[in-house]
């Protein structure tokens, strides 16, 4: 299968784990991309990620500030995986893997059992990541606001006015909370997208009676 048409399917099958491989083409993909925002999303993510990178692998998930349509999406995988494939390190290749989740996460992995990331490898990373920022107009680096996800998409929130939302009932402590501050793929396996109660907010916040247990 085509790459474009590959990653094309993975978008769908993020958004619609039901749709059919074979019908990649105009039969399995929504009339619309305004769909793929409102339909039931499907957060499995795992059986993406490649298998032989290494649990202490490190990563980095940057949240841009709005949803990318499906072009932009497309544009972003061709990108990351220009950027994953050229990524070096005092002259060394690294083991990279990129790939945008849910169409709003950028993430980037890079196994260090082969080759360690540099703080020169890193700021090019960011600065890779900046470039995607002023090309399509977001902000990857806005930590103030939070994802959630809340009736079936995703949703965020200034941190500012999470206890507002707790105290009138938009999320509680079963809300699913995208911990963006993982930091290895064993953590981004078992703690990036959990309950607010499980995550490092719940100390921050006061929790509605009963959402905490």
């Amino acid at each position: 299968m085509p790459v474009q048409a590959t990653l094309r399917y993975i978008w769908i099958r993020l958004q619609h784990p039901s749709a059919d491989k074979s019908r990649v083409g105009k039969e399995a993909r929504p009339k619309n991309e305004r769909c793929l925002y409102f339909c039931t999303m499907n957060l499995e993510y795992k059986h993406l990620l490649p298998d032989n990178f290494s649990d202490n692998s490190r990563v980095w998930i940057y949240q841009s500030s709005r949803l990318f349509s499906l072009s932009e999406a497309l544009e972003i995988e061709a990108l990351l995986n220009k950027f994953t494939a050229e990524w070096r390190s005092h002259g060394a290749d690294v083991e990279a893997y990129g790939n945008l989740f849910f169409g709003q996460f950028v993430l980037l992995m890079a196994d260090e059992t082969k080759a360690g990331v540099s703080g020169c490898s890193t700021d090019s990373s960011v600065r890779f990541i900046k470039s995607l920022g002023e090309q399509f107009k977001v902000d990857f680096f806005n930590r103030t606001h939070l994802a959630f996800y809340i009736k079936n998409k995703i949703q965020l929130l200034p941190l500012s006015q999470l206890s507002y939302a707790l105290q009138n009932h938009f999320i509680d402590g079963n809300t699913l909370y995208f911990n963006n501050l993982v930091q290895t793929r064993n953590e981004l396996e078992n703690a990036w997208i959990v309950p607010i109660k499980d995550s490092w907010l719940a100390r921050k916040v006061t929790l509605p009676a009963g959402s905490s247990h």
